[in-house]
């Protein structure tokens, strides 16, 4: 079945987004969001007209110690079942409650409680990667106001490409800090080593933040945003290293000439020792298409290991937080979403 046209969707109408929250931090080594969160505190940018503005260091602990966490990854933490369990488990917190569950609870209580009228309206939540991924938005669900944010953002930025990754959940199967909100996304910015702030990935994040709240702004003045059509990738699978089958160690690298030419590569394999690099012809090429044959590994005794599968555009590629989720890349489609015309609900 095609997908609908914009002329056959009804107009939608959305209360206010009356209280907006800016979240950084969740991983702890991430620094966009930390020092975004810094720059808007300076500003002291708290209330603007009629919205209010929270902004949230996430994971304090695991950016006082520049680590991605502490016990457990915090924007894992946040379906519904793992909020409830959270909430039956912790009764007085102990020295052995993962402190990233501590602060599942915590966030949960201060910005939602997730799934309820007292969520914060918008929750944007900004993150890194070490991937060569630009400016991403990522997404659950077929929710038009962040969906109408994408679209926004990408009629204004010209300074870089904006994606959206499409992540098709429920609400209560949503995983990550963004879905305790009414409406939710996550900035994904990169290529950024943990624990550095690059000033270009700093200017992106900053310039995404602020026609957001651009956005918000003239929704609630009540700005008609016009229906139309957007592309986002889906994720549909995830690809591991090559592994020797005996001890489960990777076993595949790049030529080490690439190493030495490739100046971001040697600033990740700095900031990241022990990172490997996979083959020119996939690194650095997030969101390209991946066709059967292409080169994806170069194995440490020299063969090249080709992709196998169906055409789909990988992303998050050579992602160092991955490493411990065995995922050199995540594989994705390319796809078309409709969207209706949306509008502030009047009184």
């Amino acid at each position: 079945m095609p997908p609908p046209r914009t002329a056959d969707m009804e107009h939608v109408f959305f209360p206010p987004l009356s209280r907006v929250a800016v979240c950084g931090g969740t991983h702890g080594n991430e620094m966009s969001g930390v020092y975004m969160l810094r720059e808007l505190k300076k500003r002291h940018i708290e209330q603007d007209g009629p919205v209010s503005l929270i902004t949230v260091l996430s994971n304090p602990r695991a950016v006082e110690s520049c680590r991605r966490y502490i016990d457990k990854d915090l924007n894992r933490c946040f379906t519904s079942q793992m909020l409830r369990q959270v909430e039956k488990n912790l009764g007085p917190l102990t020295d052995d409650t993962p402190y990233e569950l501590k602060r599942a609870h915590e966030l949960n209580a201060q910005l939602g409680p997730k799934g309820s009228q007292e969520a914060v309206d918008l929750l944007c939540d900004i993150h890194n990667t070490t991937s060569n991924m630009g400016l991403c938005l990522i997404l659950y669900s077929a929710d038009w106001i962040p969906l109408h944010i994408l679209k926004h953002i990408q009629s204004k930025m010209t300074s870089t490409p904006v994606r959206a990754i499409f992540i098709d959940l429920p609400a209560s199967e949503s995983y990550s800090l963004e879905s305790v909100g009414k409406h939710g996304l996550t900035l994904e910015v990169g290529p950024q080593p943990n624990g550095v702030l690059r000033a270009d990935i700093y200017n992106l994040v900053k310039e995404a933040v602020e026609l957001t709240f651009e956005f918000v702004q003239k929704f609630n003045a009540g700005h008609t945003f016009e229906g139309g059509e957007v592309e986002a990738y889906t994720m549909e699978d995830s690809v591991d290293y090559p592994r020797d089958p005996t001890t489960g160690e990777i076993t595949a690298s790049v030529h080490s000439e690439l190493q030495v030419r490739h100046d971001r590569q040697r600033a990740l394999a700095r900031w990241s020792p022990g990172l490997i690099f996979h083959s020119p012809l996939l690194q650095d090429r997030d969101f390209k298409l991946l066709k059967p044959g292409d080169p994806i590994f170069k194995r440490f005794s020299g063969e090249t290991v080709t992709y196998k599968g169906e055409e789909l555009y990988p992303f998050f590629i050579n992602e160092c937080a991955y490493y411990e989720k065995k995922i050199a890349f995540v594989l994705g489609e390319k796809v078309k979403l409709t969207l209706p015309p949306i509008s502030v609900q009047k009184d």
